[in-house]
């Protein structure tokens, strides 16, 4: 059923939801553990579900009490199994090498837009290790086996980061050390992420520059808790509502975190939004009269998933905003920057598409139809923008919102009602 966002005042305060990136590692590693792991600030979403799903088909145990999991580890097996990681690009490309570390037969199959996105990387890299991968054209469905072995690796991280983070956390449970080589990385701060985690779980990997990487055999994920900070991604979408239709106060968020999205905030002072940080809350304002808000230029190759918001924020600036980075869109949930070029062209905005390049005008938004193209961020998006459109704008598959973001209309009830 579509929805429909009538154009409004965006004021209030609500809570950040939990980041879905750290739950989904966290889950992981303490599947990999020998103990019971408590992790706090868990919120239902279709990717946290898809690292449930996944962790319990290898054998771990888990419970889920409102807004905690309990995590027991995985028992071993001998018997073939098949994990389903749903749409989550996330635990697909994370749970591989975790899968490849169990000496049995392993099926890792996904449905919708999943199936369509290239594995070559997560093929090439289990098959340096000694795992034996089928597959038809580099893509799901992968049936591994074999037995996996320590030893050196190369791997191109210019695509995403994620295999990267998957082989972090396996490699540490082999017998013996390991060296990950890496070209090309993008996305740094989620490889700081996953190394933050790993710390908290007492597993140590040192690297250079985030080139090489030196993982020591034999160590065992050991902590019986675990706390969720707030999700900038998600919290994203409401701060810009703030900086174009009001004044907003999201809490719950880390102003340190290692979380890529938190660089939001620089893009909001840079087209001159009011930015306040106090602790963990983050309150953001349109400009005080006369002022307005005017185009910037930014780099959101580390940082892709802030492509939506930072185009709903542009589109409301004076003049032009340039946005580097476009090359890292092409194998998400839709080709991203396509599906933002045509979807918030419905309602008006001029975006231009030019190498690794998003140029905007900002301009007046009109009311409309616009397509989530299944994609959560472009759902989240449109919904945004609406706040300032000159008459209501309807979603089409609204619902997208569920892989990563269930409660964000509600939250967005609430600070525009």
């Amino acid at each position: 059923m579509d929805k429909t966002i009538k154009p409004s005042v965006y004021r209030g305060e609500i809570s950040a939801p939990p980041s879905k990136s750290y739950l989904q590692r966290a889950i992981a590693i303490a599947a990999l553990g020998k103990t019971t792991c408590n992790i706090e600030g868990f919120a239902p979403s279709d990717d946290a579900e898809a690292a449930i799903g996944v962790a319990r088909s290898l054998g771990a145990r888990i419970a889920v009490n409102q807004n905690i999991v309990t995590v027991e580890g995985i028992e071993p097996s001998f018997a073939p199994v098949e994990i389903n990681c749903g749409e989550a690009g996330l635990s697909t490309r994370m749970f591989s090498p975790i899968a490849a570390l169990f000496d049995r037969e392993v099926t890792i199959t996904g449905r919708g837009s999943l199936l369509t996105r290239p594995m070559d990387m997560v093929v090439e890299a289990l098959e340096q290790m000694g795992k034996h991968v089928q597959c038809v054209d580099n893509k799901l469905p992968l049936k591994l086996s074999g037995k996996m072995e320590a030893g050196e690796l190369t791997i191109d991280g210019s695509e995403s980061s994620q295999l990267l983070t998957g082989l972090l956390i396996a490699l540490p449970l082999l017998e013996g050390d390991s060296v990950i080589r890496v070209k090309n990385l993008k996305s740094i701060p989620y490889v700081q992420m996953t190394l933050d985690i790993l710390a908290h779980y007492g597993v140590s990997v040192t690297h250079t520059d985030f080139e090489c990487f030196d993982i020591r055999g034999g160590q065992l994920p050991k902590a019986d808790a675990y706390s969720v900070e707030g999700d900038w991604s998600g919290a994203a979408f409401h701060l810009v509502g703030g900086a174009i239709a009001g004044r907003v106060k999201v809490s719950r968020l880390n102003p340190h975190s290692a979380q890529a999205d938190k660089a939001i905030l620089d893009a909001l002072r840079m087209a001159g939004a009011q930015v306040e940080v106090n602790g963990h809350a983050i309150s953001v304002a349109s400009p005080a009269a006369p002022n307005f808000l005017t185009g910037f230029d930014f780099d959101a190759t580390h940082c892709p998933d802030l492509f939506p918001p930072l185009a709903v924020l542009a589109a409301c600036c004076k003049g032009t905003t340039q946005i580097k980075g476009t090359n890292r869109l092409t194998h998400k949930e839709s080709n991203r920057a396509l599906t933002i070029q045509e979807e918030l062209g419905k309602l008006g905005v001029q975006i231009s598409l030019e190498e690794n390049t998003m140029v905007i005008e900002g301009g007046p938004v009109r009311g409309g139809a616009t397509s989530s193209r299944n994609d959560h961020r472009i759902a989240m998006a449109g919904a945004t923008l609406a706040l300032v459109a000159d008459s209501a704008v309807k979603i089409e598959n609204p619902d997208a919102v569920n892989k990563s973001y269930p409660g964000f209309y509600a939250d967005l009830n609430k600070l525009s009602s």
